[in-house]
């Protein structure tokens, strides 16, 4: 299937499924992230060829959205992790929502580079490119940097959610060759 994104065109390795021919959950689900995006997104629609993982997908989405982590700092982390996993679409979308969420142009793209002049951004960014970079193979100071940022252990355990289920959508969009459908953001890694 073709499709085509705001960068270039890309041919998706699974089928995008399409919104107007789903059925049962997964026309339920879409339905909602339509409403929520005002579109349906391509990683959505790649995702949707498994009505458990959209599901699960979506729910992770919602359910983080309701946590302590505010809106905006779990954009940083999303392009932090996307930059490090050289995920364009997650870094494009995420960069977007970043800005929705009230952070300007610089503060994305210094969160880009695991970066940020706020002291508790950017311990939470450190930890979350440490999880990364180490497969969650973590210290206990590494802990304790958040903790004394400000994190309490739900927010902490809150932060590797985010990392969590970043690094799910960075590898549906890199294996599955998803095309970018939000405006095009460079990856800084080499």
């Amino acid at each position: 299937m073709t499709a085509t994104s705001t960068a270039t065109s890309t041919v998706s390795r699974v089928a995008l499924v399409d919104p107007k021919q789903a059925q049962g959950d997964v026309k339920v689900v879409l339905d909602q992230i339509q409403g929520a995006f005002g579109a349906t997104p391509a990683m959505f629609r790649a995702v949707a060829n498994s009505s458990a993982a959209l599901k699960s997908l979506w729910g992770s989405f919602g359910a983080l959205g309701g946590g302590v982590i505010p809106a905006r700092l779990g954009e940083q982390i999303a392009v932090a992790v996307a930059d490090r996993n050289a995920c364009e679409y997650c870094l494009a979308a995420h960069t977007m929502l970043g800005r929705k969420a009230g952070a300007s142009a610089e503060e994305m793209a210094a969160a880009q580079a695991g970066e940020s002049a706020d002291p508790r951004t950017a311990a939470a960014l450190r930890f979350a490119l440490k999880v990364v970079n180490d497969r969650a193979q973590v210290t206990d100071a590494d802990v304790q940097s958040l903790r004394e940022a400000g994190f309490d252990d739900g927010a902490i355990v809150e932060i590797l959610a985010h990392v969590a289920l970043n690094l799910f959508t960075n590898y549906v969009n890199v294996a599955f060759a998803v095309p970018v459908d939000f405006p095009s953001v460079k990856l800084r890694r080499g």
